[in-house]
């Protein structure tokens, strides 16, 4: 599947150092591998409603993590999926009258035209779970052959067939030699199967389902129904991929095993970053990323925002509206990507302050000052993403930008150091 453009990234002079993140699975932030090439994988959208602010967040986030790898002059492997066959889609498209192929084809060009607007650095590999199923079917008969993986009867009308995955075979398996490398559920979420249990149910999964050998165990693969669309399965008959499966198989086909950092959402975390760890266990004996690291939740004037409640801020409606990608982005950053936080028009009036004050400040760039403030910029963002102190570095310069005249050459450092790092044009 095709990508968005990515804007082109200015060189600096210098390197980033040591970059620290947040790891989820210890609640410490800690060293990123620091040579060679880096890998990431951020789960993509269930393309029935995008792009809102939870989205943006998230993926700004990371794409600060992309440049800042860039900026030590690493090679960056980056690949996101798209969910473009699952329940929500199927629902909202039954809701609204329209085909479900045609509603996720128009959000995910919408998607693209925020993440381009913003300024958001395209994966080099961009897929959808329905291209992935080819890849998907003979993992999932993998699992079943090494008795990780089971059929499940139908009942209360459901079709014979739907397989799981049996986290109580995974877990054990991992224990007793079969896997390389221990895996246990829990691992990175550090919550007890009791608390699992509700975050389970809440994000997709169905621990009441008769016939599971364990209320956790997840779907793999969803045999035909009459209405849904299905593909081959071979063995497996007829239907289509589990969620967590899709983004697993993706991953491990275009990245390295480990990859780098796998990225998304703290709602994330369980089940699904959860499971796709097992079944990377599950299939190869070896974890699925090095670091897992999430972003915090976003709201809207101190409530929730979700789809349900129907107040969700899109990015495509402000950028209708006339607001500057830039100014989007910079209200964005102006939170610590690990924050939960609120959008309010406050925030967004006062990112386009200071997105104005910048612009003011560039020809007004303080003789020998680019350098000074391009080694706060890199410190900051090294020390777990920290956008706000960044900004504040930023705006530090700005104040102090006073002169009648400005230096060229420091004019153009600040704004390829604010372009390339932060992703703001100025």
């Amino acid at each position: 599947m095709k990508t968005w453009k990515s804007h082109a990234l200015p060189q600096l002079p210098g390197v980033m150092p040591e970059i620290n993140l947040h790891e989820t699975s210890t609640g410490k932030v800690v060293p990123l591998p620091g040579a060679g090439p880096a890998s990431m994988y951020v789960c993509g959208i269930t393309p029935y409603d995008a792009t809102h602010m939870g989205h943006a967040a998230t993926y700004v986030a990371f794409d600060l993590l992309n440049r800042a790898w860039r900026d030590q002059d690493r090679t960056v492997t980056y690949v996101q999926n798209v969910t473009d066959v699952d329940d929500p889609l199927l629902e909202r498209a039954n809701r609204d009258g329209v085909d479900w192929q045609e509603l996720a084809a128009s959000q995910i060009a919408l998607f693209h035209a925020d993440m381009e607007a913003l300024n958001v650095l395209a994966p080099e590999e961009y897929i959808g779970a329905v291209e992935s199923i080819e890849w998907i079917v003979p993992e999932v008969e993998q699992l079943i052959a090494g008795g990780l993986a089971y059929p499940v009867a139908g009942t209360d009308g459901e079709p014979d067939g739907d397989i799981y995955f049996s986290v109580e075979a995974a877990s054990a398996a991992a224990h007793d030699g079969s896997l390389d490398a221990p895996w246990w559920l829990g691992q990175i979420s550090g919550l007890s199967q009791e608390e699992m249990l509700p975050f389970f149910a809440e994000r997709g999964g169905d621990p009441q389902r008769a016939g599971k050998r364990h209320p956790l165990d997840a779907l793999l693969w969803r045999v035909a129904r009459d209405g849904e669309p299905s593909w081959d399965g071979a063995t497996l008959g007829k239907g289509r991929p589990g969620w967590h499966i899709e983004c697993t198989v993706i991953a491990q086909r275009f990245l390295p095993k480990p990859f780098t950092v796998q990225g998304g959402g703290s709602d994330l975390i369980f089940p699904h970053h959860e499971m796709g760890a097992g079944h990377a266990y599950a299939l190869g004996g070896a974890p699925m990323a090095q670091h897992y690291s999430h972003t915090g939740m976003v709201g809207l004037d101190g409530e929730k925002m979700s789809k349900s409640l129907g107040n969700l801020v899109l990015v495509s409606k402000l950028r209708a509206e006339g607001v500057e990608p830039s100014a989007i982005r910079l209200a964005i950053l102006a939170n610590h990507y690990r924050s939960d936080w609120f959008w309010t028009q406050g925030l967004l009036d006062d990112a386009v302050d200071r997105l104005a004050r910048w612009r003011r400040a560039l020809p007004l760039a303080p003789e020998g000052s680019a350098n000074v403030l391009l080694a706060e910029l890199r410190a900051a963002l090294s020390a777990d993403l920290d956008a706000p102190r960044a900004l504040a570095a930023m705006d530090a310069w700005a104040a102090a930008a006073t002169g009648a005249e400005g230096s060229v050459r420091d004019s153009y450092i600040v704004s390829d150091a604010v372009e390339a790092l932060l992703g703001i044009e100025l």
